[in-house]
């Protein structure tokens, strides 16, 4: 392991980032760009006694492009004040830039259901560095479309579901993932879910599905991946997680990296290689939504 696999309590935790505390706040805005905005927020913040301890903002162009804000501030008794911070920046920064906003207690922990097939790589990482409190999730529930990895699942004490699919019965498949989700999870994630989610799904799901791609897209779609890169004599292979859509693979990109590659590898070798990078992009970019450090910005991202 290097210092690259540890998440994010090491090394991919930005330089600054305040340490885990109770009374710890995060607050993302995204509006019409004008002046005033950081202003007005800030003095929302100030006039309710909380310290800002970091801010990150971007714009997509200075008049008229869209702006976004993640801000981190400390205030005493943050749960309870939460409500109350909520409705007043609504009635008195929400609705004056027009702007969507987000409050969140930083020390709750994400929901997170896990949906896999039989590729345990992805699965076990996520459930392990949850254990290991590397990511600030809880996973409620594992959903797996094959009975193989219960045993696995169970070592950690978490709930495991077998839902099988086919082209017949995909729909009542859906209905009862949508039950066991109902309530419970405010992410789902694929890892290594060889099943395509319906439109339908996604809409009704409620919570934003997170995907693993098993190269730097576009590359590569579709069956057997590694041995069609080692025919090409590929130098680099990668990984890629983004939000699922409708559209197959063509979600906003979240996270990528790469690794290099002989022509000496074999395809086993490749396809090894490959999930160690699927791993750590796929960690990464949990993290990196759980910390509220994605907003999305029509087909892409502002990753903070």
């Amino acid at each position: 392991m290097t210092s690259a696999d540890l998440l994010p309590a090491a090394a991919d935790r930005q330089a600054g980032d305040p340490p885990d505390e109770h009374d710890i706040g995060r607050l993302v805005v995204s509006c019409t760009d004008r002046p005033g905005i950081v202003a007005c927020v800030s003095s929302f913040l100030y006039g309710r006694g909380a310290n800002i301890v970091q801010s990150d903002q971007d714009s997509t162009g200075a008049m008229g492009g869209r702006f976004f804000l993640r801000v981190v501030f400390h205030l005493p008794g943050l749960r309870e004040e939460l409500p109350r911070l909520e409705r007043e920046f609504g009635e008195e920064v929400g609705a004056k830039f027009g702007a969507d906003f987000r409050f969140r207690d930083a020390s709750a922990p994400t929901r997170v259901a896990l949906f896999v097939s039989r590729y345990d790589h992805c699965l076990l990482d996520l459930l392990w560095r949850a254990r290991r409190g590397e990511l600030p999730i809880e996973v409620c529930q594992v959903v797996s479309n094959h009975p193989d990895l219960a045993a696995e699942v169970a070592s950690f004490g978490v709930a495991f579901e077998h839902v099988p699919v086919t082209r017949a019965t995909k729909p009542a498949a859906e209905q009862r993932q949508l039950d066991l989700l109902r309530g419970r999870a405010d992410l789902v994630v694929l890892a290594r879910y060889m099943q395509i989610l319906s439109g339908d799904f996604l809409d009704r799901a409620g919570v934003p599905v997170i995907n693993i791609h098993h190269s730097f897209l576009p590359a590569f779609a579709g069956a057997g991946p590694y041995e069609r890169a080692k025919e090409r004599g590929v130098k680099l292979i990668g990984a890629t997680a983004h939000y699922a859509t409708e559209d197959l693979d063509e979600g906003p990109i979240i996270e990528q990296d790469v690794v290099r590659v002989s022509h000496r590898a074999s395809a086993g070798e490749l396809a090894r290689r490959g999930a160690d990078i699927e791993r750590t992009v796929l960690a990464r970019a949990v993290a990196w939504h759980c910390e509220d450090r994605v907003l999305v910005n029509g087909r892409t991202t502002i990753v903070f």
